[in-house]
């Protein structure tokens, strides 16, 4: 989609009993536990913590005349922050890591540098777009249709996607790299709907999406060119170090997320009157659903992104209250008749198979 769509509405249905329910619920959970949305104490200082963990493995690339030992603190140093960003940034897009946004918006920009991501474009296709018109075509920028593997029940079909569901996860390693040199430029070229968001807008937006590009390229392959290759690492080393170290980075954060909105969900086109012919919250139940890791205390290592339909419907709280608020949306969804789903992790992966499986078939009017 290049062009900016006319926004859609929902439909008005039974679904304020419910909605009533569910905040009444929620304040009652906090007001119990006398809380507040946003991050705790302990979050921020894991946060810190990691994020200085991960400055002092970087720090060894720089000095060491192993390449051992500088591609693995290299590697530490990628897959840290992209820890972080799962555990810390996906809040901080909702404002929920910290509670003044500016802290939020540092905090995203200096995570994502290494990954050499906008996170300003990133947060508007994920919070104006993605969260507000989950699965619907033309509309859900995450699954914009790109050529190499069949995303939705609408898209074009190609002969090769017959074996997207081998070769997904090599089209998912490079996904970081697609969005830093693909999304971010035609974002910051006013080639997608990001335009109508009008975010970093004249000369000074220009200067701190080229500042943090170039600052990426500087500390993720000038900074090792000059340094790390004078000490004796070569340059062949350096380079695929940087691009082994992404492709790691990109199946860690794919892998928690893509499931979410293939596993036995749905799929709609915007009406002609844009008017979608069914609420808001059956629209998220139906195209998303919960799962539990296995132990279920690795659920924290996801950044609550498992407890992904119930992010959708508490979008501003920290991923923190997710069990709880889980607890509280499947106990309601029996009450009032919502389609809840929640599964374990194998369930999952073998859900997303199925589901690249059966769009990579060609369809029957072809």
């Amino acid at each position: 989609m290049c062009s900016a769509e006319p926004e859609l509405q929902f439909t008005q249905t039974h679904e304020q009993h419910f909605h009533l329910a569910l905040k009444q619920a929620s304040r009652d959970y906090l007001q119990e536990k006398q809380d507040h949305v946003y991050a705790s104490h302990l979050d921020i200082a894991v946060i810190i913590s990691l994020f200085m963990v991960a400055i002092l493995c970087y720090l060894p690339t720089l000095s060491t005349s192993s390449t051992l030992i500088y591609s693995l603190c290299y590697f530490s140093f990628v897959l840290l922050t992209m820890f972080l960003n799962v555990i810390g940034q996906h809040d901080a897009c909702h404002n929920t890591l910290f509670k003044t946004s500016w802290k939020n918006r540092v905090f995203g920009r200096l995570v994502t540098l290494p990954l050499g991501l906008e996170p300003e474009f990133w947060r508007a296709r994920h919070v104006y777009f993605h969260h507000h018109y989950a699965n619907i075509e033309h509309y859900d920028l995450d699954t914009e249709e790109n050529g190499i593997f069949r995303q939705t029940p609408f898209q074009k079909w190609r002969p090769f996607m017959r074996f997207q569901h081998i070769y997904w996860p090599f089209v998912a390693s490079l996904s970081l790299t697609w969005i830093a040199l693909v999304f971010d430029w035609s974002d910051r070229t006013g080639k997608t709907p990001i335009k109508t968001k009008k975010i970093l807008n004249r000369k000074l937006g220009w200067f701190l999406f080229l500042s943090s590009k170039l600052c990426h390229l500087a500390l993720m392959l000038g900074l090792p060119l000059i340094i790390a290759h004078a000490n004796g690492i070569s340059i062949m080393a350096i380079l695929l170090t940087y691009l082994a170290s992404q492709m790691v980075a990109s199946l860690f954060v794919i892998y928690l997320l893509l499931g979410t909105h293939w596993a036995e969900t749905q799929f709609f086109t915007p009406p002609d009157d844009k008017i979608i012919p069914h609420g808001w919250y059956h629209h998220n139940f139906v195209t998303s659903c919960d799962w539990i890791p296995s132990p279920h205390y690795l659920w924290r290592l996801t950044g609550g992104l498992n407890y992904h339909l119930t992010h959708h419907l508490f979008p501003h709280w920290h991923h923190r209250h997710y069990p709880a608020l889980a607890h509280i949306i499947s106990q309601l969804a029996k009450e009032y008749n919502m389609p809840y789903r929640c599964i374990n992790y194998r369930e999952l992966v073998k859900a997303q198979i199925r589901f690249l499986r059966k769009m990579g078939e060609p369809p029957i009017h072809q």
